[in-house]
């Protein structure tokens, strides 16, 4: 028996036990060859690399907050009893081969995993990509980010430097805020009052375990809803000669039921690559972009500098606080809420700190949420729509875009007023009124721009104007 024996003979006793013939179908499963369509590809091989970079990172980091003595290669430090987690990171920084190297993947892997996200979200939204049958898909993406940004969080906790641990303090405060649990969630998350010896081992455990699988279970449960509703697709120019189709309703892939090509607008079959080989092709570029990507950005870009901040000092705040750029919106929300919005209803307390920390970002992703079920779709579509088609619903975008960046704004409000020359309490007013009134003067511009007020508006039924999907 040859070698090619052998293996057929394996793949029989594989193939009897785990029926493998019948997920051939699924190699035969077109893509849509749109580029857009690959930021969620982008998101998921960021994720793998946040894991693959964390187990290395995992060798080396100890979740302690006990005193040890400094022996490593920064010599402002050496000799000092410092926290066992800020040392630790210090090590991995300055004394672990390609330490510095793999940290900095680690973190700007972050980083483009929250970027390609939102930009994936921006494409369904503005595609109209989230409608019947696919708004389950959309629940799961937005919940996907909500989660995705806490384990940022958690992780930019865990050196324990001066920094890391005021802003950690922030967030421990907005915890205490929440009206009746706020002291026993804070308790469970932050293992008592902050700082305590058990915040860094929790946010440890989290980080590394609990949330990473919360974000792994969401992703197969999106890649398998994917799979089950099939892409959507762009419009169609013309009618698509029959090769490289897939039908949506189950049926056998390949060509129409007639043998001819499929009419534009039929959207029971989808046009595209197939996922072996072309679209496992496509995948390996855009895996090694990625990959190339975090690695120009680890080697010229620095992150953030422990040791410059020194170890927690309790008795100390630095001159600057902020988050990263993806929960900056949050924190202008609570540099803007004025202090007299607390109030009590029926002997509960809610703060100012609870609306502006968590009440209004709560919102957001509540209206983000539900979004699909406000602008809502009868029947099935399986096209994606033209943005400038649909003017009331790009305007409500470039609206929402724009209250997130002017919140963001105000989350620098410190930067701002050092340009402008103005104290962060002058330029509060301005701040804010900018972000009640920028963001309706944009979406109106942009709803008035493209013919929203006009008479002979196509209806939201017409198919060119309408479309569902997630791809």
């Amino acid at each position: 028996m040859n070698r090619i024996d052998r293996l057929r003979q394996l793949y029989g006793w594989v193939d009897e036990r785990l029926d493998l013939e019948s997920g051939k179908s699924f190699l035969g499963k077109a893509f849509p060859a749109e580029d857009s369509f690959l930021l969620g590809e982008v998101a998921l091989f960021c994720f793998l690399l946040l894991v693959l970079s964390g187990v290395f990172l995992g060798f080396f980091f100890e979740p302690s907050t006990s005193e040890v003595e400094y022996d490593g290669s920064v010599a402002e430090y050496q000799g000092e009893e410092l926290p066992e987690s800020f040392v630790s990171v210090l090590n991995i920084t300055y004394d672990v081969p390609f330490g510095m190297l793999i940290r900095r993947m680690h973190h700007w892997a972050a980083h483009l995993m929250v970027a390609s996200m939102a930009l994936h979200m921006l494409r369904v939204f503005f595609t109209g990509a989230y409608r019947n049958p696919r708004e389950p898909n959309w629940l799961v993406g937005t919940g996907l980010a909500g989660v995705t940004m806490f384990a940022a969080y958690t992780g930019y906790a865990l050196p324990f430097d001066e920094f890391a641990s005021t802003a950690v303090g922030i967030g421990y405060n907005v915890t205490l805020s929440v009206p009746l649990v706020g002291e026993t969630i804070a308790h469970l998350a932050f293992g008592g009052s902050f700082p305590s010896s058990a915040t860094i081992p929790r946010f440890y455990f989290l980080h590394v375990l609990v949330l990473p699988a919360i974000i792994a279970g969401l992703i197969g449960v999106h890649m398998l809803i994917l799979v089950r509703q099939k892409h959507t697709e762009a419009q169609r120019d013309a009618d698509v000669p029959a090769p490289d189709l897939h039908r949506r309703d189950e049926r056998e892939d390949g060509a129409a039921a007639d043998g001819g090509a499929v009419a534009r607008d039929d959207d029971s079959v989808v046009v595209g690559l197939p996922a072996f080989p072309n679209q496992v092709a496509v995948s390996a570029v855009v895996f090694f972009l990625t990959l190339a990507t975090l690695s120009l950005l680890a080697g010229f870009l620095p992150v953030h500098n422990i040791a410059e901040y020194g170890p927690n000092d309790p008795a100390s705040t630095p001159s600057l606080i902020m988050p990263d750029w993806f929960l900056m919106w949050g924190y202008g929300f609570l540099k803007l809420t004025p202090s007299w919005l607390s109030f009590d209803v029926l002997g509960i307390h809610i703060s100012a700190e609870f609306i502006g920390g968590l009440a209004l970002p709560g919102v957001v992703f509540g209206l983000v949420a539900l979004w699909p079920f406000i602008d809502y779709e009868d029947s099935a579509v399986h096209f994606t729509a033209d943005p400038l088609e649909r003017p009331f619903q790009t305007g409500v975008g470039v609206a929402g875009v724009v209250f997130i960046m002017l919140a963001s704004i105000a989350g620098m409000d410190v930067i701002v007023a050092d340009i402008v020359g103005m104290t962060t309490a002058q330029l509060k007013p301005y701040l804010t009124a900018a972000l009640l009134v920028g963001p309706l003067i944009a979406g109106l511009v942009v709803y008035a721009g493209l013919g929203g007020f006009d008479d002979d508006e196509p209806p939201d039924d017409e198919p060119t104007a309408r479309t569902e999907g997630d791809g």
